[in-house]
Parts: C-alpha cells; sequence; structure tokens
C-alpha cells in the first residue's frame, strides 16, 4: 500500500467521523424546538442516514471496518435499529477476489497448484470476509474441504485501519471524555494482528476442538463434559491458507432456513452460549469474535451450532479465568466483597469508591438478553442507569456537570477484560438478532463455579501449594503444619496460626484457599472475620485510655456520656461493661432479628444502646453481652477520648504495633482482595443441630430455627456493608500474625515485641493501613521515627522483663522441646522497647485480680473485658478471646506466650482445639480449659465440642 493510498483512507475515515459527530451534536442542539413525535421521526431519520454512510464507507474500505461493521451489528440491544438493518448486510458475502489471485496464493503458500491439490475447486466463493474468501473443494482423496484464502495485501491494510481507529478514539475520549475506549482499542491493536496468521488459527481450532471434546459431526454426545457442539478439523495450513473439513449448515442470518429445517433458536443460542462460557471459565482460551457470520447450524437433527473461525482466539492467565468467574458469580450472588475483589485481581482499578454503582456497572455485562423488539426500551433503561451513576459521581467528587462529563471513575483497564466484554455482547446480541431471551447467569454459572470450586483440592497432602510457602520458624511450627495437612480441607478451607514465644515469632503459618468461590491461597497478610475475638481488642482500647488518664474504670458511664443516662442506667460503670454484668446483655439483641443492617449504622447504634435499659442490677450477674458489649465500649471510648473509634485503635494499637493493614474493627474500601471469605461446616452444623437441646448450649441458641440462624451468620458477615461497619463486638479483620502481635504486647503488660519475623512476606505493617484512590491528591508523607530509634524511649534490656511473666533470653523455658531458627531482626530493635501501657497492675486490670478483683463477679468466665482461662491446676495465667466459628487469641503471662488462630470455614472448633492443644504441649505450656477436651468453655467457645 503506497504513502498516497494510505492519506487517502485516513482522510476519508477522519472526514466521515467528524461528519457524523457534527451530525449528532447539531441534532441534540435541535430536538429541544420539537414535539415528542417529531422528536422520534428526528431522531429516526439521524439514525439512518448516517447508518448509511457508516455502511458505505466500511464496504468501501473494507479491511478491519468490515469487522468493525460485523460487530456492530450484532448489538441489536443497544443500537439504533437503523444501524442494526443496515450494517448486518457485512455478515453476509463483499464483493469477491479474482480467482486467478486465490489461485496465486494457493499455489504460493502451498507449493502446488490447484489442479495440483485439489480434484475439483468450485470458483465461486461460499463467502468473502474482511480478511479472506472461502471457497468449496474437493481433495484428490476424495474429502469435501473448505480452503479460505487471505486477500492480497491485507496485512497492509489491516495495520494502518488500526492506526486510523486509534486516532479516531482517542479523538473521542478527548472530545467526550466519558466515551474514552482506548482500554479496548489498545487490546484490539495488539489482538487483531494474530488473525492474520492462518498457521495460529489453525493451532487454535485444534485447542479449542479438544478443550471442547469435539469430535465429529456423527458422534454420539454422552460425555458429561461434552459440549453438543461441531468444529470443523483441519486438514492443512500455511500462513494465508487454511484448508478445513467441510461441514453443510445453515447460516444464522438465514431465518427462513431456520424454520423450514425446525431448528430451535432458543436451544440454539443457549449451546453457543454454554461453549462459550466452557471456553472462557473452564479453559481460558476462547474465541473472541463471535459475531452470526462465524456461526452455521447443521442441518442433521439435533441442528447442533458449527463454530467457525478461531483466529482472533484470545488466551488468558489463571488467575486472571479465576477473576473473570469471580466478577460473573459476585454479579449472581449480588457480593459487593467479591466484586471489588476481582476487580483487584484482574487489574481494574478504579479511582474511587462506588461498590453499588460497580455493581451496577458489572452486572449489564451479564443481564438476561432481550429482543431485538425491545432495543428501545434497553438504550433507555441503559441510559438512565448512566444518568444515575453519573449524578452519584457528580454528588462523590463534589463536581460540577462540566466536570462530570470528563471524569473517568475507571484508573486502569486491563487488556485481558476487554475481549471477554466484547464476546459477552457480541453472544448478548446474537441472541437480539434471533429474538430470544438468554438466562446468562443460569447458563453460565456452572462453568464459573466449576472453574473456582476445581481449583480447590481435595487432598491437601498431595499438593504442596495447599499450606502457603513460607520458610519454617521452628520445629513446633513443622509439627503443626504436618497436622493441618492431616485434618485436611474436609475441616479447613483457610487458616492462619501465629504465635509468639519470649518475644520470637515461633509460628507464622497459612494454609488453605480464601473462600469456597476463591481458590487464591490463604497468606500471612490476609484478613480474617475473627467475629467476638474482637472484644478483646476493644477491650484493650478501653484498658488504654484508663492507661492514660483519659477513663476511670470505676467511673459512671454517664459522666462522660450523658445520653447513656436514660433508662436508670446512671449507676453503670465502665468495670461492669468490661465484665459482662451491666444488665444490658440483651440491649438491641432484636436487631439481628428484625433490621440486621441497622448493626452498619454506628451513630444509631450508639443512640440505641444509650436509650436502652438494663435488665438486671449492675454488678449483680455475669451475663454474656453477645453484640451489646462493642457499642457500649465503643460509646465510652469516643466520648472518653474525644476521637473517632477507629482513630483510637489506630492510636493505641495499629501504630505501635506495626500492624498497619493487617488489624481493622470495619475495614476501610481497598482492602477487599485481601478478604477470606466464610463459611459454614455443613457436618459441624448438623452436629450442632443434634446438641441444640443439651444443657451447656446457651439459651439463645435452643430458640427458634438454629440451622436457619446458624446459616445466615456467615452470608451477613461477608456482605460490604457489615465488614466496612463499626461493630466493637463482632466484625475485627485481622491476620494472625497481627493478633498474636497484640497480644504479645499484652503478654508482657505492654512492651512492643521486637519486630516481626523477616521470613514472614509480605511484611507485616508493610500495607497502607487506609488505601487511597487516585482521584484524591495524596497528602505528603510524615517523616515518623520508627520506634527503636526514639532517644525518649528506655533502652534497658530489663524494661520488657519488670511485668510479672516476662521471662529473659536465659529461660528454661527456651530448651524444653522446641528449636527456633536464628533470625537476624537488625540491631536497631534492640535499641529499645516501646511500651503501650505504663500501669504495672495491669495484667491484674486485665483478668480482674487484685485491686480489681471487687470490680468483677468472683468466679465469672470473664475479667475485665477478656475471657480468663483457668488451667487443670487451676492456675489464672491466661486471658484472652474466642469467636464463633473458631478464630482466637490469647497469651500466657507466665510463659511470655501469644497464639492466635484465624479460620475461614465456621465450625464446632475442633481444629482449633487440636492446633493449641499441639502447640502448647510442645512448648511445655498449661493448655487453657477453653481448649480441652471436658474444660469448661466460654460464651463464643462453649459449643466447641468434640463430636
Amino acid at each position: 500500500m503506497g504513502w498516497g493510498n494510505i492519506y487517502k483512507r485516513r482522510l476519508k475515515v477522519f472526514t466521515l467521523a467528524l461528519v457524523i459527530y457534527v451530525d449528532y451534536k447539531a441534532v441534540q442542539k435541535r430536538e429541544k424546538w420539537f414535539s415528542k413525535s417529531k422528536k422520534e421521526a428526528l431522531w429516526q431519520r439521524t439514525h439512518e442516514r448516517n447508518a448509511k454512510r457508516v455502511l458505505n464507507l466500511m464496504i468501501e474500505m473494507e479491511g478491519l471496518w468490515v469487522k468493525l461493521g460485523q460487530y456492530l451489528s450484532t448489538r441489536a440491544d443497544v443500537l439504533p435499529e437503523a444501524y442494526i438493518y443496515l450494517l448486518k448486510q457485512l455478515q453476509d458475502s463483499l464483493p469477491p477476489r479474482p480467482l486467478k489471485e486465490v489461485c496465486q496464493t494457493i499455489e504460493k503458500e502451498l507449493g502446488k497448484s490447484v489442479n495440483d491439490i485439489f480434484s475439483h475447486f468450485v470458483e465461486a466463493p461460499l463467502a468473502t470476509a474482511s480478511l479472506a474468501q472461502v471457497h468449496r473443494a474437493t481433495l484428490r482423496d476424495g474429502q469435501e474441504v473448505v480452503v479460505k484464502v487471505q486477500h492480497e495485501g491485507i496485512k497492509e491494510v489491516i495495520l494502518e485501519d488500526l492506526k486510523n481507529a486509534k486516532s479516531i478514539v482517542d479523538w473521542i475520549a478527548w472530545a467526550e471524555p466519558q466515551y474514552d475506549f482506548n482500554p479496548m482499542i489498545d487490546e484490539w491493536c495488539k489482538e487483531a494482528p494474530k488473525e492474520l496468521d492462518f498457521n495460529q488459527e489453525a493451532e487454535n481450532t485444534r485447542k479449542v476442538s479438544k478443550n471442547l471434546r469435539v469430535k465429529s459431526e456423527h458422534d454420539d454426545i454422552n460425555h458429561v463434559n461434552r459440549l453438543d457442539v461441531l468444529i470443523p478439523e483441519v486438514i492443512q495450513s500455511s500462513e494465508r491458507v487454511l484448508v478445513l473439513e467441510y461441514m453443510d449448515g445453515i447460516r444464522l442470518n438465514d431465518k427462513a432456513s431456520l424454520d423450514e429445517y425446525g431448528v430451535d433458536k432458543q436451544k440454539l443460542v443457549e449451546e453457543i452460549t454454554r461453549a462459550y462460557a466452557h471456553q472462557i471459565y473452564v479453559d481460558g482460551f476462547f474465541n473472541g469474535d463471535p459475531h452470526p457470520g462465524n456461526f452455521l447450524v447443521s442441518k442433521e437433527p439435533p441442528h447442533r451450532p458449527i463454530l467457525l473461525d478461531f483466529g482472533l482466539t484470545k488466551l488468558i492467565s489463571s488467575s486472571m479465568k479465576q477473576a473473570l468467574a469471580k466478577m460473573f458469580l459476585a454479579c449472581a450472588e449480588g457480593d459487593h466483597v467479591a466484586l471489588l475483589a476481582a476487580f483487584t485481581e484482574m487489574g481494574l482499578k478504579l479511582r474511587l469508591d462506588m461498590p453499588e454503582q460497580a455493581m451496577d456497572i458489572a452486572s449489564v455485562f451479564f443481564r438476561n438478553s432481550t429482543p431485538a423488539s425491545e432495543a428501545l426500551e434497553n438504550v433507555k433503561s441503559l441510559a438512565d442507569q448512566r444518568e444515575k451513576n453519573m449524578k452519584f459521581l457528580q454528588e462523590k467528587m463534589k463536581l460540577n456537570k462540566k466536570e462530570v462529563q470528563h471524569f473517568n471513575p475507571v484508573d486502569a483497564f486491563p487488556g485481558d477484560a476487554v475481549i471477554f466484554i466484547r464476546v459477552v455482547n457480541l453472544l448478548r446480541g446474537l441472541s437480539s438478532t434471533l429474538d430470544v431471551r438468554i438466562v446468562y447467569l443460569d447458563i453460565m454459572r456452572p462453568f464459573a463455579e466449576s472453574t473456582l470450586l476445581g481449583s480447590i483440592r481435595t487432598e491437601p497432602a498431595l499438593d504442596s501449594q495447599w499450606i502457603y510457602d513460607s520458610p519454617i520458624h521452628s520445629d513446633v511450627e513443622a509439627k503443626l503444619r504436618q497436622l493441618l495437612v492431616e485434618l485436611g480441607n474436609k475441616k479447613i478451607l483457610g487458616i492462619q496460626v501465629c504465635a509468639y514465644k519470649d518475644g520470637k515469632v515461633l509460628i507464622d503459618t497459612a494454609a488453605g484457599m480464601l473462600g469456597r468461590y476463591d481458590p487464591r491461597p490463604v497468606q500471612p497478610d490476609t484478613l480474617f472475620p475473627v467475629f467476638s475475638v474482637t472484644k478483646g481488642i476493644t477491650a484493650g482500647m478501653v484498658h488504654w485510655l484508663v492507661d492514660k488518664g483519659k477513663l476511670k474504670l470505676d467511673e459512671t458511664i454517664a459522666n462522660i456520656w450523658p445520653e447513656f443516662s436514660a433508662s436508670k442506667k446512671d449507676m453503670i460503670k465502665v468495670h461492669h461493661v468490661l465484665n459482662h454484668s451491666s444488665g444490658l446483655h440483651n440491649a438491641m439483641s432484636d436487631v439481628m432479628r428484625t433490621n440486621p443492617l441497622l448493626l452498619c449504622d454506628w451513630e444509631e447504634s450508639l443512640h440505641r444502646i444509650a436509650q436502652s435499659a438494663p435488665e438486671t442490677e449492675p454488678g449483680s450477674q455475669q451475663l454474656y453481652h453477645y453484640l451489646s458489649f462493642g457499642w457500649l465500649c465503643g460509646g465510652v471510648i469516643e466520648h472518653a477520648s474525644g476521637k473517632k473509634f477507629q482513630e483510637v485503635l489506630e492510636e493505641a494499637f495499629i501504630h505501635p504495633l506495626n500492624i498497619e493493614g493487617e488489624l481493622y474493627i470495619g475495614i476501610p474500601p481497598g482492602v477487599e482482595s485481601r478478604l477470606a471469605t466464610l463459611t459454614l461446616d455443613t457436618e459441624d452444623l448438623q452436629n450442632l443441630l443434634e446438641i441444640s437441646g443439651r444443657p451447656e448450649t446457651p439459651s439463645s441458641l435452643q430458640e427458634g430455627n438454629l440451622a436457619e440462624m446458624a446459616s445466615g451468620v456467615p452470608v451477613l458477615f461477608n456482605t460490604l456493608n457489615i465488614r466496612r461497619a463499626v461493630i466493637p463486638a463482632a466484625n475485627g479483620h485481622c491476620s494472625a500474625r497481627a493478633l498474636a502481635r497484640y497480644y504479645a504486647a499484652l503478654a508482657t503488660g505492654g512492651s512492643t515485641p521486637p519486630p516481626h519475623s523477616p521470613l514472614s512476606k509480605p511484611p507485616l505493617g508493610s500495607h497502607v493501613h487506609v488505601p487511597t484512590f487516585s482521584s484524591f491528591k495524596q497528602p505528603k508523607k510524615k517523616l515518623r521515627i520508627k520506634e527503636t530509634d526514639n532517644p525518649d524511649t528506655p533502652t534497658k534490656k530489663t524494661d520488657g522483663l519488670r511485668r510479672r511473666g516476662c521471662s529473659n533470653s536465659n529461660s528454661p523455658n527456651n530448651n524444653k522441646g522446641y528449636n527456633i531458627v536464628d533470625i537476624n531482626i537488625g540491631n536497631d530493635a534492640q535499641k529499645s522497647i516501646k511500651r503501650i501501657f505504663s500501669s504495672p497492675k495491669i495484667h491484674d486490670a486485665f483478668m480482674g485480680l487484685g485491686d480489681y478483683s471487687n470490680m468483677v463477679i468472683a468466679d465469672g468466665k470473664f475479667g475485665l473485658g477478656f475471657r480468663r482461662f483457668n488451667t487443670a491446676a487451676g492456675n489464672l495465667t491466661s486471658f484472652g478471646h474466642s469467636g464463633v466459628g473458631g478464630s482466637t487469641g490469647f497469651c500466657n503471662i507466665e510463659h511470655n506466650f501469644s497464639i492466635a488462630v484465624t479460620v475461614n470455614k465456621m465450625s464446632l472448633g475442633g481444629v482449633t482445639r487440636n492446633i493449641i492443644q499441639l502447640v502448647c504441649s510442645e512448648l511445655n505450656i498449661p493448655l487453657p480449659e477453653e481448649f480441652s477436651r471436658f474444660g469448661e468453655k466460654g460464651p463464643d467457645m462453649q459449643l466447641n465440642l468434640s463430636l
């Protein structure tokens, strides 16, 4: 192609684009002067006028523009009828190339003349497309074939057209920023040239046929995994010639023949959709060009679809395949957390937090298809939704109408997703063209589910990746990992275990999967929902304020929270709440039954808890405050500190312990991709039903439909609204290593442990605690002096040993049955140790002992906010908190030991109990009764019975 022709093509394309743009803009200005009925006629004429312009230019230019027209002609669900009516002509044959040119190409490519290869060659082509034309022929051995021959010089034309298309898209993005199609054209520029190599198309055809288990037109379809589709066999190929098995079929746009043969169009499109769902979600290798011209229907019953033309075929990675499957299932379930996680996994970045809008937009791709007759209503519905989303952006970003038109909420769009979206849209257009309704969520779901479920192994012992690949810190950890493999994923879905001993990391293990539909591996920085484990963190915040002189344990709550004095609560003190003896154990207990989402409204929850009335006299009985504990403590924390709850959490523990990004009570936007998803151990649920009548079962769990209640908990706590809410009694999200580090600090009376093990990756504290979006200006980072370099902190080695239960490096416990890998954490870590608490009696305060014993119910399970763990010998040296389902965290102050276990498969606690028993046994640490076979359990562990 000479420069003259290049510039001539370029000029024609840009001129037409400008003419059409100006035409539509002019009509937009004029329509306000017309009545409603005349407006419709005005727009109809405009669409017809411009559709003719587009069609004429595409026929003249051929090449890439024909392929674009074929794509647009299938979008009957969104494009005006005039475009569909005219552009569908491009699905038929274009003017054929001369036979002489065809024969020359065959001879040049295959090294033989047409007569030497074929006994018969039909001169008139079956079809002429944008890149090639197809002739029917008979090989010398008598086999019927079709011969696909690439047009002479088409490669140069396609490459030039891509440049022109890219320039037009750039111009549109500049003129109308809300229509930025650059990610799509960029991906097309990368993929389209691959169609020019017919050797590659031949290999693609073989691969797809093998993946779909297609054999022949006369095969009996009985195999459970085989789809009822046909693909021609590849006979021979070169770069520009492809010889395929001939299959006699009906074109999809030949509606008269389809009716004549009695083809079930609904079943036909459903089977095509299934074939593409298999290619995308199961194989990760799919045809990116499913327009009607690339299908035939076999004339013989059962009229199977024949899949053609695998030139534009997309290969995606296993992680992208899983992300697409997760996105699909997230839309099917309305799961905002999974959707945002899928976006992160596939590399789609947003410039602001917009979960509801993201769900609306993503769900558009998988909505039920509609017949072409409903295209106008469909377009209007999409326009209304777009207007609604634009209004949200305008309000969220505080933009005026002009500014919001130029704001693109997408910061980065993955190229791999472009072809996927194109395929989904083409399939939708196909169903509209054939006037059938397709429920994509039903048809494609089994394939998406199989992709995710199929990645979860049934035999972890045989899968080295089941336990996250990280170095072993000690021989105790090696034994623990063997135990996890033995327990297997029948009892474990995802799990983390971390333990500190004498300030050193002894165990930091992660294993399993993030969720039932999320086969990504659990890593050390994965965030698990830990339910009532959260109470131990919230209680620590109250003690921190007391230690800082902001609050007193014997202070009447109404003194710092005036609203709280309502309903005769003026005698309730801070220690009553921490000891679960305030009499407000049932406050707001009706919320979970009547309006669970009220849990997400922090201010309303505080208001309601302040208005609630106690059922028993303060200090008279210890009755577990399942949910009310969090709001009571939360209100005290905010009123005593004058700060928001999460600000106090960060100041008290997150920053001093360097656990940024791994401990939250109410997650921020941007961490969804690291969240573990809760599921229920169905075997344990059955056991739970069997023991629901036992005396030791809490009365609250003996009422109503226990199965329904238990099944509903993970569903509710998996939702984005609940995860983001501040519920200080129940919705903490953390990693085991962050939780174990927290309790390691409490074990020493408040001394921060040395830096976490460098073997643990990514490093603890390396995440930004509250991620930001690119739409907002990044604040300048403040220089924060590391704790170990602070000259004001004590430097004596004995400072961390002054509190009860601390042992020095010469403790004999270091030599009792375990060895720790020698880890160099740097000299700076030994310079100083910063303290979170200054009180020498902080352990007594935690457990309600000594001077604080008059603040707790004698012999009660709880001290001041923490569960007190007795041993079989009756010693009281451990405290912590467990959560329903199996997660736990606690420390032993006598042995300077802490451990945390986080799980996402909610069970009766057998896994956690086995882990604690093993670790305590190996370290010669007395086993807390909470985790023994027959010992007394706390409220969140009462159902953790060995059955």
